[in-house]
């Protein structure tokens, strides 16, 4: 139920006479809203809900009397009685009128003040029982209630008057009551007090009391309306003065132009303008664009606002959102691209050119998401640059080591002072296309602070199913990402979010061989560090075993990285040679080397005669930087049964002791020794390289063997290593990272490598010149371990202490 304006009037204006009306004790009753109903009001009232119209009809059906009272809750449509006030107003329908909506429009008259005794009926419409409330007299008007009533008057000219809705009639009423308690309604039934307010005044019995209420309320009013007065004044003239110096403005660059003078900020939105028409891109960002450029014209050129908004225009013009570079679906031209720059790596070029296919056949599929992981210089980067040669696309580089801030992807709101957009947004803004080779390295160095996580912000960038949409803060409007081809790159994958790594495939880079780093140091190294460094190709030779022994002896690495700097400290050397006068040509032999490099770093493991001894194992290990050797040294002393281990072990390598030593126990028949002999030595577990990765130890059954050396005195075969974990059973158990392993064994010269029976299936991995220089041992169980490593235990003395 709604309600227009309400109407009063004096009891001249009623359309008859209710002093002999017969109020009964019991009426239907009708719940209002936002308004409280005064003695003397006439006013209409538009009725909708069902229970007020079955409660219209009712009273019309009889003596036309409707109990009024005012919901405490204008926003309640079915309004239970402790949701209503419990005094109201006796009303007389006076006439009706039904709308084409349904609703009722009523004309009601108030004729007398009543309060609810008790509910008599809730459905489907109220009806209460009643008793009605004399209205008192004020015995006399005294000087007090005549200054009273004066005030009333006067303030509520002025509200009148400052709200601009001041009426001749109203007035002319107030001004010729002379009953306190009759103003008192009449003005507050006018002053659009809040329901509480108005129903307090309703309350109030005495006349004189009622209209001191009245009045605190205009005091308070009267303020209010002043300030509101003021800010309206205060706004006007803030806007005249907006349109005077636009009009100005507008006259100036009208005389600018009777000149020949050109105004340079015109120029520059007519420039953008063009641009906008001109620029390919989607309908949603051209709208924005001309929304945004409307509101630029409008601006003064110096307001602080017209650089943002210039700033954001120009952002959205100068993304790429339909421009593509064309592919380059040559099969053949794009493996001998890859085959020009990267020496190996077969399977990394074989899902490029998988992928060029499937573009050849499919122009419209999605970008693949593919992860680089392997140790460093192994490739990666350069691998992302070359696949975007072999498809003719553009590279764009992004490192994501040590981002912490999710900023740094979606971008920052442009409530910010200078926000920019993210840079994924950045990076197509600098290569010009929507489908470039976006490289992302070192995801897996990736932070999170109180800023917020950039990894997860990454989620929709690396989603195929989602990046379509990609939306940054900054442009506040979706970007197509899916054409874009992202690569990430890795150094290890275990510290990858798990839903970050389930958007990626994975493609692994274990290192190279000494044969492939010979030739990538001959055909590409070598030949670069030879022109950096200024000098002529002719003048420096060097033949296939220098380069293998500067490999082996003085670097130690999966990659080449390191190689290429040895082969620059060589090419320096030469280079001042040359500077100085020398002709030439230099021939770097293994006897002339160390002139250049020094000694060597390195020494090939099986040159160390330390390792034939009782007590020591040497194991494989899976690193960040590749595969490693994991030397394992145990001694049996006179003790109690303790365990004492040493080295920056984790908690994996702890647990693997652990095991290593339940086992022995459980086989002390076959190791030679009592169950006592346990109680009365301390085995001491020493690992000197203990800083390895959690997920790469697999040191199991080489703390196992180890402990079986040590205790029976027996050394490990000559060049053997292994890898694996085992349980408290003997069960050997499968591993990771296996390529990694056999190319750190072969660069220590080791040629035979006990691995898990479940990983003689990663075997096919390991390149057939890999394969054909070392022999694996699939086994099972610890027990072929042993036999492997240590050979027939019955035929050995166990040396106990």
């Amino acid at each position: 139920m709604e309600f227009d304006d309400s109407l009063s009037a004096s009891m001249d204006d009623f359309a008859e006479n209710t002093q002999d009306i017969d109020i009964p004790e019991e009426l239907p009753m009708m719940a209002v809203r936002d308004v409280v109903v005064f003695n003397y009001m006439i006013l209409p009232l538009f009725v909708g809900r069902p229970g007020s119209v079955s409660a219209v009809n009712e009273a019309m059906e009889g003596d036309k009397l409707l109990m009024l009272v005012t919901q405490k809750d204008a926003t309640s449509d079915e309004p239970e009685p402790d949701d209503l006030y419990k005094v109201g107003m006796v009303s007389m329908i006076m006439r009706t009128l039904k709308l084409p909506d349904g609703r009722l429009k009523v004309l009601v008259q108030a004729l007398s003040k009543a309060e609810i005794k008790s509910y008599e009926q809730q459905k489907p419409h109220f009806r209460v029982n009643i008793g009605l409330i004399e209205e008192e007299v004020a015995e006399e008007v005294t000087v007090e209630v005549e200054a009273l009533m004066r005030l009333v008057r006067e303030q509520t000219e002025k509200i009148m008057s400052l709200r601009g809705v001041l009426s001749a009639d109203l007035m002319a009423i107030v001004n010729n009551i002379e009953e306190p308690g009759r103003l008192a309604d009449l003005v507050g039934s006018n002053l659009r007090l809040k329901v509480a307010e108005s129903q307090k005044i309703l309350e109030t019995a005495h006349p004189v009391e009622r209209l001191r209420l009245v009045a605190d309320l205009l005091n308070k009013e009267m303020e209010v309306a002043t300030v509101q007065a003021k800010i309206q004044s205060d706004a006007k003239e803030e806007m005249s003065r907006s349109q005077r110096e636009y009009f100005l403005r507008e006259q100036m660059q009208a005389l600018k132009k009777e000149l020949g003078d050109d105004d340079a900020y015109s120029e520059e939105i007519e420039e953008l303008g063009k641009r906008i028409k001109k620029k390919k891109m989607p309908k949603y960002a051209r709208k924005e664009a001309r929304k945004e450029l409307k509101r630029l014209e409008m601006m003064h050129p110096d307001a602080s606002e017209a650089n943002i908004i210039r700033t954001y225009i120009e952002w959205i013009v100068d993304l790429p959102w339909k421009k593509s570079s064309k592919d380059i679906l040559d099969l053949e031209k794009a493996a001998q691209v890859l085959d020009e720059d990267h020496y190996g790596l077969e399977r990394i070029k074989e899902r490029i050119l998988e992928f060029l296919a499937v573009r050849k056949l499919n122009n419209d599929t999605k970008g693949p998401i593919l992860c680089f992981a392997g140790p460093p210089g192994v490739g990666k980067t350069s691998l992302g640059q070359a696949v975007a040669k072999a498809m003719g696309r553009k590279f764009y580089r992004l490192s994501l080591g040590g981002m912490r801030d999710e900023a740094e992807i979606r971008g920052h709101r442009r409530t910010y002072i200078g926000a920019m957009p993210g840079r994924i947004l950045q990076g197509l803004k600098n290569v010009g296309t929507n489908n470039p080779v976006f490289m992302m390295d070192e995801i897996d160095k990736i932070g999170s602070d109180y800023r917020g996580d950039p990894s997860s912000a990454l989620l929709e960038v690396l989603d195929p199913e989602q990046n379509d949409t990609f939306s940054d803060h900054y442009m506040n409007m979706p970007f197509d990402l899916s054409k874009v081809m992202f690569i990430t790159t890795a150094n290890r994958t275990d510290t990858i979010p798990g839903p970050l790594m389930d958007r990626m495939e994975v493609i692994r880079l274990a290192g190279y061989t000494l044969e492939e780093k010979t030739v990538i140091a001959r055909r590409y190294l070598l030949p670069r560090q030879v022109k950096e460094n200024g000098i002529k190709q002719s003048l420096i030779k060097m033949n296939d075993e220098t380069l293998e022994l500067i490999i082996t002896h003085y670097t130690l690495e999966a990659g080449v990285r390191n190689l290429e700097r040895e082969l620059g400290k060589v090419c320096r050397k030469l280079a001042r040679k040359i500077a100085e006068g020398g002709k030439g040509p230099y021939t770097i032999s293994q006897n002339t080397l160390k002139k250049y490099l020094g000694p060597p770093k390195y020494l090939p493991e099986t040159e160390l005669d330390t390792l034939q001894q009782p007590g020591l194992a040497i194991g494989l290990a899976w690193t960040s930087v590749g595969g490693a050797l994991l030397h394992i040294e145990t001694s049996v002393l006179p003790g109690k049964g303790k365990l004492i281990l040493t080295g920056q072990l984790g908690d994996v390598m702890k647990e693997s002791a652990q095991a290593a030593l339940t086992y022995c126990r459980s086989r002390s028949k076959a190791l030679g020794v009592t169950n006592e002999y346990f109680d009365t030595i301390d085995v001491h577990v020493h690992v000197p390289a203990g800083a390895i990765p959690k997920d790469g130890p697999s040191a199991g059954i080489t703390m196992t063997t180890a402990l079986c050396s040590a205790i029976t005195g027996n050394m490990l075969k000559k060049g053997v290593a292994m890898t694996g974990e085992v349980t408290l059973r003997g069960r050997v158990l499968p591993i990771g990272g296996l390529k990694e392993k056999a190319l750190a064994a072969l660069r220590a010269g080791i040629k035979k490598i006990i691995i898990p029976y479940d990983n003689e299936k990663d075997l096919v991995e390991i390149p057939e010149e890999m394969r054909k220089k070392l022999s694996f041992f699939p086994v099972k169980h610890m027990d072929e371990v042993i036999e492997h490593a240590l050979g027939d235990l019955k035929k050995s003395t166990a040396k106990k202490k």
